[in-house]
């Protein structure tokens, strides 16, 4: 059974005295935090107030989103003000057969709904004015909005009336998707020195939901947007790897690392990922640095409802994705995470080829490399160099002791990477890197197959004494450099006499892998 919701009045088209009412706090005990008639929720503690504070303009927001995400399911709406979070006006039941869209009735029910208080509102408004006599039923409105924000908080309300559909079951499924990928991405964003808890993003941005597209162009689970996308991964018509979800997840931490660094701060970095660098820098310009004061006044034209609300919606799915079992009692089913063999082809080849090579099919590979687009998969163009194979977990290690008669491709180890373990995750995740011979012969090469956090085995005395060189070539970033040559990042700025915080490397540039 989901948490309770027992004081959330389930109404349909009650007089306005009994549908005027805030959301109530949640009847179960899994719920600490209530909201009462006030219309604002008990302080609630969100950990780490450094890194991630919570300051008290925001933290109406951070409840609406957490029961959005936790409380309320895909048959329940709220109507709100979109401005002032704490002000709620009905959380209802949607009629008729829930669905993952409204279907034409249920629009035409909602439309009249939202109207109701718009007309509701601009009437208060006229009478407020005009210094006209309030009803008992007024002043207990207005009382919400003089709490929000002051009785001029009221003024255009009318126009700020705005639904949003719970989505607890869609939330719940991507918790349990994450279990696939949690570790890896927590480790990624350890290696850029970044907050671990930046693993949680993508359930603000997708659901986790792989094949996620918005209206707008972003894709995948991390949503990036094609120009930025190119910015930090390969997109184009063969190979788009804002769909791999771990290539995306290192494009993610990159542009957090030079958000946070321009920026200042996290709350600044992460309302960047949905607003931009610059739309941000110009708000701190204007408002100063702190997220509650430009969440609450800063008027920039594009600064919408998903920019006011993306940092606290990044604290809300945090909290109910960090604590779940306060908001889904019955249950999370974690998925198991991430298992995949990793190559990287040093030369073109085609997809029926590596297949053949690998012992596994075509259709195989494409299930497990989402950023392969269509042309390469149906065989109308070869996977270029440089391209990401993920493979069935074990494959480098089998294929390297039973190598074909026709080619005896080079040893793959597989090694296990130095990750912190999850709560709800279990084993290690493994992931062999190499690098693939010329198309002729689509087989491994001897090229440092470690993962993240790893070392290569001990090299001969004789080889140890050399300096080793990598070429950075296009695309290469500076985490898989120090992934391909079985160092951390952190050991291959001290090589490059690199500042700690400094991830720009450019294509030809020799970098020093080892002494």
């Amino acid at each position: 059974m989901r948490p309770s919701a027992l004081n959330v009045r389930l109404v349909w088209a009650l007089p306005v005295s009994v549908s005027l009412l805030l959301m109530a706090g949640c009847a179960s005990n899994n719920l600490e935090s209530q909201l009462g008639d006030t219309g604002h929720s008990t302080q609630r503690d969100y950990g780490d107030s450094h890194t991630f504070p919570v300051p008290a303009e925001i933290q109406d927001n951070v409840d609406f989103w957490r029961h959005v995400y936790g409380v309320w399911s895909l048959s329940e709406v709220a109507i709100h003000d979109d401005e002032h979070l704490g002000v709620i006006y009905e959380v209802t039941r949607i009629p008729g057969l829930t669905q993952a869209s409204y279907n034409q009735l249920q629009q035409s029910w909602l439309k009249d709904r939202v109207d109701h208080y718009r007309f509701r509102l601009a009437d208060l408004e006229r009478r407020v004015r005009n210094n006209q006599p309030l009803t008992a039923d007024d002043k207990t409105l207005l009382a919400k909005f003089d709490r929000a924000g002051g009785v001029a908080a009221l003024y255009g309300a009318s126009e700020r009336v705005r639904a949003q559909r719970g989505i607890r079951e869609k939330f719940r499924r991507g918790v349990e998707i994450s279990g696939r990928y949690d570790r890896i991405f927590r480790e990624i964003m350890r290696q850029y020195g970044l907050p671990e808890d930046l693993a949680y993003l993508p359930h603000v941005e997708s659901s986790f939901q792989s094949n996620a597209r918005s209206s707008a162009g972003a894709s995948g689970i991390w949503q990036f947007m094609p120009a930025t996308g190119r910015q930090y991964m390969t997109v184009n018509g063969q190979i788009d790897e804002r769909y791999d979800p771990i290539i995306a997840a290192e494009g993610a931490a990159r542009y957090l690392s030079e958000a946070h660094r321009r920026l200042g701060s996290w709350p600044l970095a992460i309302t960047s990922y949905n607003h931009g660098q610059g739309g941000i820098a110009n708000a701190k310009s204007q408002q100063g640095g702190d997220i509650g004061r430009i969440v609450r006044h800063y008027k920039g034209s594009a600064f919408g409802f998903a920019s006011r609300n993306y940092y606290a919606e990044f604290i809300a799915a945090r909290e109910v994705a960090g604590h779940p079992e306060r908001y889904f009692p019955e249950g999370i089913r974690y998925e198991e995470p991430w298992r995949y063999d990793k190559i990287v082809l040093r030369d073109s080849m085609p997809v029926d080829h590596l297949a053949q090579h690998y012992g596994t099919s075509k259709q195989q590979l494409a299930e497990l490399n989402l950023h392969w687009r269509d042309p390469v998969i149906k065989g109308d163009g070869h996977l270029p160099a440089g391209t990401t194979v993920w493979l069935p977990a074990g494959t480098t290690r089998r294929i390297a002791s039973q190598p074909p008669a026709y080619a005896r491709p080079a040893a793959v180890a597989r090694t296990e990477p130095a990750t912190r373990p999850a709560a709800a995750t279990p084993a290690a995740t493994r992931t062999a890197v190499a690098m693939a011979t010329p198309a002729t012969t689509p087989v491994a090469a001897a090229k440092a197959p470690v993962t993240a956090g790893t070392k290569t085995q001990a090299q001969p005395a004789a080889a140890k004494s050399k300096t080793r060189y990598h070429v950075v070539q296009p695309q290469e970033t500076l985490y898989r450099v120090a992934v391909q040559n079985g160092i951390s990042v952190e050991e291959l700025r001290k090589l490059n006499k690199m500042r700690p915080d400094d991830n720009k490397i450019l294509p030809g540039q020799r970098l020093i892998v080892g002494i």
